[in-house]
């Protein structure tokens, strides 16, 4: 089951996550008008939102275990528009037994939208 596309994320459009290799992962998000905020421009909770769903569904791969984000920061650098296609690139820092380390941006066609990196922990 691709559990990007179930719970919390089921209202927001999914993802669509694909493994690059062991450390790499990718996702795509379309920009859907629900995603705007009151000035045109995709939200900030969205990208947030995007962000956490793919470092933490790559944590989950990784570990083959369950995982919950311990810490997450987000810094937002340009703004993302409607029918837009957001890609995520998603990489894994370093693994230990008992925490993951991700590191993520998220593009559109013009430039870096947001980068983000966390912590999560193995459950």
């Amino acid at each position: 089951m691709d559990e990007t596309n179930t719970g919390f994320m089921s209202h927001n459009g999914g993802l669509k996550l694909k493994r690059i290799d062991d450390n790499n992962y990718s996702f795509s998000s379309s920009v859907k008008e629900v995603h705007l905020n009151t000035g045109k421009t995709v939200h900030g909770g969205y990208l947030s939102t995007i962000a956490d769903t793919g470092m933490g569904t790559a944590a989950h791969i990784i570990s083959n275990k369950r995982c919950v984000t311990i810490s997450l920061e987000v810094k937002f650098i340009s703004a993302a528009f409607l029918n837009q296609i957001l890609i995520g690139k998603v990489k894994i820092q370093k693994k230990t037994n008992s925490l993951i380390f991700i590191t993520c941006e998220i593009l559109n066609s013009d430039s870096i939208v947001v980068t983000a990196s966390g912590v999560w922990k193995i459950l």
